[in-house]
């Protein structure tokens, strides 16, 4: 078994955790996977099966990583993101394999907000931020920035609503009806503007 101090966390033991990876509190680390040295992934966190993290990624505490997930050096987790299965982050915008571009100048940064969910299979374009609380559609490819609470979906990934934090979609009054939180569309997507 190839776990290097799993004092606090879980580490399967057909899963590899290389020196210099920091993993917090009451985070699973499911079969196959690999967490390379220099990575930060935060507490209470699942990472499924075949999931990889590259040097550099952050991931925030509480987040699930479903099956099969590569986060490569660029990527920037917030809290209880949810990254579904297969889903599909790049780093590098113009590859050439004649051409390598390594390093951290070439790859592009992509944030990801609190409480954002990409769907299975959704491909996520690199140097854009998908915005807190978003819902980003099983199978759509992101181009571009998505804000605050947007739900895209679609290749390329068009804006078809809005989601409440809770993940209810929004109705015109932009009112959850299921948990009673209002917003109020700003610049970058829906702030809220109850407390709750």
């Amino acid at each position: 078994m190839n776990v290097k101090d799993t004092t606090g966390y879980f580490v399967h033991e057909s899963s590899y955790v290389d020196d210099g990876a920091q993993i917090g509190e009451d985070t699973k680390i499911w079969h196959f996977s690999h967490i390379s040295g220099g990575a930060t992934i935060g507490e209470g966190c699942t990472l499924g099966q075949n999931v990889f993290v590259a040097s550099g990624v952050t991931v925030g505490n509480f987040c699930k990583i479903q099956n099969n997930v590569s986060l490569y050096e660029g990527v920037e987790l917030g809290d209880y993101v949810f990254c579904g299965p297969s889903m599909v982050f790049t780093n590098v915008q113009r590859p050439r394999c004649k051409y390598p571009q390594r390093g951290t100048e070439f790859y592009a940064r992509t944030p990801v907000g609190e409480g954002a969910s990409i769907g299975a299979n959704a491909t996520i374009v690199c140097g854009h931020t998908i915005g807190k609380h978003a819902f980003i559609a099983a199978g759509s490819v992101v181009t571009k920035d998505v804000p605050d609470h947007a739900i895209v979906m679609g290749a390329p990934a068009r804006q078809k609503g809005w989601a409440c934090e809770c993940g209810e979609k929004l109705g015109e009054a932009l009112v959850c009806s299921k948990c009673g939180r209002a917003y109020h569309e700003e610049k970058h997507g829906l702030i809220q503007i109850n407390e709750k």
